[in-house]
């Protein structure tokens, strides 16, 4: 096969995925006309139409739905065989594709991933930082990390790297002003900050000799920022129920005090999750390495 059909066929694959000629070429490093001109070829090579484009978005034929299958698949494995050429390497090669939750990946993985990327010069990243669920192996993602209990999942393998723990706090100022609840049930009497998920509050939970106890009211204030609402705390606004990873710094200094710690609901396992090939690649076992090396001492955000 000439290699410029190779390259077409990485630009149909690609523009599926991302779906939008633009996003594609962004990734690929052309323009969107090429991009373009690529998949006309194709169509043209093949004498059926692959993709039905509109000025919104493009989805595929029933044609179209075929060749992505195979050409998905043959691109995969020529990165399998570049993974395992690698591996006898031994050196991070091509492009690292990570995915974090949005405020844990921006204070905790991306000072992690500035290290490895220094480290391998021969080596770039795609990185989402989002809260959105992304699908590994659809996606073509080398590295998830997550947050909560894993789901059942034969194409993809786990490790657990750290731990999630909530706690509830406020500024000094806020609680010489309105007190300090001692129960989770006084918390109905406080001015809370909720974090707002799809126009709903998210739950606050707390381990009470009773059982789980949830704190489900809207607060005075709901923001669908954590970072907002940590912001908001300091300025003395109410009381938080975030991740340590966030206010753990402000939690040390001082800035921001816990309350109803005794309790605390038991926390959640932070994972790296990678797709179940029969190859590690060498950037993805490097970077697991280099993550469990940081936190061997202990987490950054433990409090």
């Amino acid at each position: 096969m000439e290699a410029n059909r190779f390259g077409d066929i990485a630009a149909f694959v690609c523009a599926v995925k991302a779906g939008s000629f633009t996003a594609a070429a962004a990734s690929l490093g052309l323009t969107r006309s090429a991009v373009g001109k690529s998949i006309v070829r194709l169509e043209a090579r093949l004498g059926a139409r692959l993709l039905n484009r509109t000025t919104r978005k493009l989805s595929l034929t029933d044609e179209g739905q075929v060749a992505f299958d195979r050409w998905r698949q043959i691109l995969e494995d020529l990165d399998e065989v570049d993974a395992t050429m690698a591996l006898r390497r031994g050196r991070p090669t091509g492009t690292f594709k990570l995915t974090a939750p949005l405020s844990f990946g921006q204070r905790h993985i991306l000072p992690i991933l500035d290290a490895y990327l220094k480290q391998w010069p021969e080596l770039r990243a795609d990185v989402w930082f989002t809260d959105r669920f992304v699908d590994l192996v659809e996606e073509g993602v080398d590295i998830a990390i997550r947050i909560g209990e894993p789901k059942d999942d034969s194409q993809l393998l786990t490790r657990t790297v750290g731990w999630q723990q909530f706690a509830t706090c406020a500024s000094p100022s806020y609680l010489d002003r309105c007190g300090v609840p001692q129960t989770p049930d006084e918390l109905a009497r406080h001015d809370t900050i909720a974090f707002i998920s799809r126009e709903r509050p998210i739950v606050w939970r707390y381990q009470t000799a009773a059982g789980l106890h949830l704190h489900e009211q809207p607060g005075r204030l709901n923001i669908d920022s954590s970072e907002a609402m940590r912001e908001a705390a300091l300025a003395g606004i109410g009381l938080i129920h975030l991740p340590t990873y966030i206010t753990g710094d402000d939690l040390r200094d001082g800035t921001l005090v816990e309350v109803l710690k005794p309790y605390r609901a038991p926390p959640d396992p932070i994972r790296v999750v990678y797709p179940n090939k029969r190859h590690l690649s060498p950037r993805v076992r490097r970077f697991i390495d280099l993550l469990v090396e940081r936190w061997e001492s202990g987490v950054p955000w433990e409090t």
